[in-house]
């Protein structure tokens, strides 16, 4: 039985999470150097969530540049 494409979840419209799980954090933070061996898995400091934006094609950028030849 197959599952109904209205049903199916795109992950281009999915939104970014706010949350990290606690693997996660921990893994951050292994990153960072901030994590020590026999640590406490509870009670972790907040980690910050950096947002990526779309930047604009640079396709559309050269055009707007590029001069326009003139058809004679």
């Amino acid at each position: 039985m197959s599952l109904h494409p209205s049903l199916k979840v795109d992950s281009a419209g999915a939104q970014q999470r706010t949350v990290l799980t606690r693997i996660e954090r921990i893994k951050d933070l292994m990153k960072k150097g901030l994590w020590e061996d026999g640590r406490s898995v509870t009670s972790l400091p907040k980690t910050k969530i950096v947002k990526i934006k779309a930047q604009k094609k640079e396709k559309e950028e050269a055009a707007e540049d590029a001069p326009k030849e003139d058809k004679a």
